[in-house]
């Protein structure tokens, strides 16, 4: 039962006492090798070898720890006299380990066994929770975990198979509602029998890049959506679960697809956007933006370049045309005059090898749709390294398009360090073009 530890334990905080839950019940399951390979460059953590040579270059496993964030902050958040539900997870590092580690009891209603965890682990561990009666499912993990969840839930829909084609950064296939094809206009969404859209979901983001719209954008958004949902402030939608190709993003492709839709609280501000595709940039405006960023680095800088394909063109129009698409980059600015260049210096590097690089900027662009800066695919430009260069020292990049298109909604971080999050929040200069520069809000 979600209660917290200790004598205090009582309702006043909006838990009941252990023992006295009325509520309902809510599962946890976890990925515990969710976005192994986040902070050395491996572009994420599905496979074994993967996985195994991510824990050789000193990779820890993170998934544990931002889901007791999540269930912290969904215990904090639920309302005065909120009856108490009950936390039914897997055994061990599939969710039993979380929960202890947020200070909470649960009840275990499956155990995968010793030895690695598989996707086939995840369907059991989903059947099992529905089948113990979870009214709601917050899982920990990236896109392949969604993919996963959506694959064990009865009655999941998924969107019609799309060849994914192409060498750039690109979406496959439509995002329509899935709930209006009917001739009518009518929902044709699977129901259960009580109406419902079945059972909602919340993903606690713990994966590399996560381009799914079921993800809270932080672990802490991910428990208050779930608190919103327990306590009947939220209602449910719909959102689209995106399956991203992770052989093509490590041969410099990013393609992603969608592969369907999930029910999720109807947070709009908890609950992340999906990934939009991205086209090539105005040659113009990324020419403006590489001149402005060495305009403002200096002659000689080392510039850490975060992946994308803003980033990758900006880096182009500089001449370090070998710059990658899905990993960060160092580049020493060569030229900030009329002709500004830069060569790479660094590829695809780790999260200690950037590190080890003397007094470096940080320049980075949101991702499209989504509005990330931090914590989305550029796990590698850790805490660490931002606490030591500074925010000052941070340049935001973006065309006016990219811009516009997030509709005035903030640029979004989710470093892993909340108190850092919060000290990077507020407005910050973003580079549009040469001497051409708009504020816009960082935010948790």
């Amino acid at each position: 039962m979600i209660s917290p530890p200790g004598p205090e334990a009582q309702a006043s905080e909006g838990v009941a006492a252990e023992g006295a839950a009325t509520g309902p019940a809510i599962g946890l399951l976890v990925n515990p090798v969710a976005g192994l390979g986040a902070r050395v460059a491996l572009k994420g953590s599905d496979g074994a070898q993967v996985q195994a040579r991510a824990r050789e270059l000193g990779a820890v496993p993170a998934a544990t720890g931002r889901a007791a964030q999540a269930l912290v902050e969904l215990t904090a958040r639920l309302p005065p006299g909120t009856a108490a539900p009950r936390l039914l997870t897997a055994a061990g590092a599939m969710g039993e380990d979380a929960a202890h580690a947020a200070g909470l009891s649960a009840q275990c209603v499956h155990d995968p066994g010793p030895g690695p965890t598989t996707a086939a682990d995840t369907a059991r561990a989903v059947a099992a929770l529905l089948a113990a009666g979870a009214r709601l499912l917050l899982f920990a993990g990236g896109d392949g975990t969604a993919r996963d969840v959506l694959d064990a839930m009865p009655g999941g829909l998924h969107a019609p198979a799309v060849e994914a084609a192409g060498t750039t950064e690109e979406a496959v296939g439509t995002t329509a509602s899935p709930r209006t094809d009917a001739a009518d206009g009518s929902p044709v969404r699977p129901r259960d029998g009580s109406g419902r859209l079945g059972v909602p979901v919340v993903g606690i983001p713990a994966g590399v890049k996560m381009h799914s719209a079921v993800f809270g954008v932080h672990p802490r958004a991910a428990g208050q959506a779930a608190a919103a949902w327990i306590a009947g402030r939220a209602g449910v939608k719909d959102a689209e679960v995106m399956d991203r190709d992770e052989e093509a993003l490590r041969a410099g492709r990013v393609v992603t697809r969608l592969y369907g839709w999930l029910p999720v609280p109807d947070e709009p501000v908890r609950i992340q956007q999906r990934k939009t595709g991205s086209s090539a940039p105005d040659p113009d405006a990324v020419a403006g933006i590489a001149a402005g960023l060495a305009e403002r680095v200096g002659a000689g800088a080392l510039v850490v370049l975060g992946p994308g394909t803003t980033t990758r063109a900006v880096a182009a129009a500089l001449g370090a045309h070998d710059a990658t698409l899905a990993g960060v980059d160092v580049l020493r600015v060569e030229s900030a005059g009329p002709r500004p260049a830069a060569r790479v210096v660094l590829a695809d590097a780790r999260a200690d090898q950037l590190l080890l690089q003397p007094d470096p900027w940080i320049a980075l662009s949101p991702i499209g749709g989504q509005g990330f800066l931090l914590g989305r695919g550029n796990q590698q430009v850790s805490p660490g390294l931002l606490r030591a260069t500074g925010r000052e020292r941070l340049a935001v990049l973006a065309t006016e398009t990219k811009l516009a298109a997030l509709g005035g909604r903030p640029l979004l971080v989710d470093t892993g360090d909340p108190v850092l999050d919060e000290e990077l929040s507020g407005y910050v200069r973003v580079i549009t073009g040469r001497r051409s520069t708009a504020m816009h809000l960082l935010s948790p």
